[in-house]
């Protein structure tokens, strides 16, 4: 699909690496990165004029194919403790139904939908890689080649996170057949991931990192030797992304084989830097929410996800004290508003304190301000990508928001993001570009016709 890419911008107001700047003038190269920035500028005549310009937001972890269960796991299973391992139960007969074409029309709706609410990037951390027998297709990539595709249809930027998944539980016990569509050999995934490399050179718009699941569902053995062949292929500071803590059974079954916790044990034994993404790290100590935050490694928050699944609530406001960088994310797209994450997050954190505005600081009192300034860096750190801020060779991940609503009448610039945070339901986002392509224009996307229908055939074909 084509896009525009216009050679600059002007905003009444914008959210540059500087802070908030008005009568701004960005220009965008060819390659769809920031070339110069200009404040207190004149605009020029054939030059688009925005009332407001922020950094697009990163969704650093989603299982696209989830989006489709939305709504399908909300009624008692008759099970008075119904839980994130309950819903798995009913994740995994879901799974089953999905096609190649399926995945594809379901992840290219999801991606729509992210853009459209502010998300630019994503990072999909995927693990359906057989069919449903758990058989090898044809083409090893055939499902990752979905996920490529949706993403080049779109528009938005595709971190791609290919996971490895060889066990069911800690201490090496055998997957077990509702993971039979996720499992490979290590040497098996090693050649995916090359693959994948190869691949990569050939997308539009594409970062690949690598997913070992989880403890619980990677060997500590096999969690080396990918380590160890991240160089080989040309990776060494490639994303890494894990699920840590997720749940208090994953904690206790961790402890029970090392006699550690999953953070305490994977900050001991892997080379945890920078380039790794910690994802949930829900039930963790402050010990160890210490020794991440000096690691320089982002933990990945799905806030919607974790209420949802019943998961539990992170420690941000003694992490951020940390000096800790995070990032969200819509793991099973339940929600697809980095606004709602947000918000999620912090109103978690009131319930838990029975405070009001908890994540903020004498340096950022905006909570809004504060959690979205964090988030869009950490995100873009956590994906690979410099991105995050609109900075001088920085990518143009931009978003366009309008000022017309009664709701941000007589709004300083921090309570500008403060009201669209807390307070509005729909933000009034007006136009999304990646790398400087214009992917939404006027609130619609080329695609919205296409992929509406799309979805809900698929949806009538696998629920109906």
């Amino acid at each position: 699909m084509q896009w525009e890419r216009p050679k600059q911008l002007f905003a009444h107001i914008a959210l540059t690496y500087q802070g908030w700047q008005e009568n701004v003038l960005l220009s965008i190269d060819d390659s769809g990165n920031i070339s110069d920035i200009e404040a207190n500028a004149t605009p020029p005549e054939d030059v688009k004029t925005f009332d407001l310009l922020i950094p697009g937001m990163s969704n650093v972890h989603s299982h696209a194919f989830q989006r489709a269960m939305a709504g399908l796991t909300e009624a008692t299973s008759g099970n008075s403790d119904d839980n994130f391992w309950s819903w798995r139960q009913v994740m995994y007969l879901f799974k089953q139904r999905l096609t190649p074409e399926h995945t594809e029309i379901i992840a290219r709706h999801l991606y729509v939908e992210l853009l459209k609410q502010g998300y630019t990037s994503v990072g999909e951390f995927h693990y359906l890689h057989h069919d449903a027998d758990g058989k090898r297709y044809k083409n090893p990539l055939e499902l990752s080649e979905r996920i490529i595709a949706a993403a080049e249809t779109s528009g938005i930027h595709l971190t791609m996170l290919p996971v490895h998944y060889e066990t069911s539980n800690f201490g090496g016990i055998p997957a077990n057949d509702g993971q039979k569509r996720f499992v490979h050999s290590i040497d098996d995934f090693l050649k995916l991931v090359e693959s994948l490399k190869a691949r990569q050179a050939k997308a539009a718009d594409m970062n690949l990192g690598v997913a070992p699941h989880s403890l619980r569902a990677v060997s500590s053995e096999s969690l080396k030797t990918l380590m160890q062949a991240l160089p080989r292929l040309d990776m060494a500071d490639a994303p890494v992304h894990i699920h840590v803590s997720e749940q208090v059974k994953e904690v206790d079954d961790c402890i029970a084989w090392s006699k550690k916790r999953p953070a305490e044990w994977l900050l001991e034994n892997a080379p945890v830097a920078a380039n790794w993404c910690l994802i949930h790290s829900t039930h963790t100590t402050l010990d160890e929410l210490k020794t991440i935050a000096s690691s320089g490694a982002v933990v990945g928050l799905c806030p919607t996800t974790e209420a949802n699944l019943g998961d539990g609530i992170f420690q941000a406001d003694e992490y951020l004290k940390m000096g800790g960088r995070f990032a969200i994310g819509s793991d099973s797209n339940v929600c697809v508003s980095p606004w709602e994450e947000l918000r999620q997050m912090e109103y978690a954190q009131r319930l838990a304190t029975r405070r009001r505005t908890v994540l903020c600081d004498e340096n950022f009192p905006s909570v809004g301000f504060n959690l979205f300034l964090r988030a869009t860096t950490g995100g873009a750190q956590a994906l690979g990508i410099k991105a995050g801020m609109i900075a001088p060779d920085c990518r143009a991940d931009i978003i366009a928001l309008s000022v017309d609503s009664p709701m941000l009448a007589g709004k300083n610039l921090d309570q500008l993001l403060d009201t669209i945070t807390f307070i509005m339901q729909q933000p009034p986002i007006t136009h999304v570009w990646v790398a400087g392509k214009c992917v939404v224009e006027n609130g619609e996307h080329k695609c919205d016709a296409d992929s509406k229908n799309g979805y809900q055939n698929v949806l009538c074909q696998i629920i109906g």
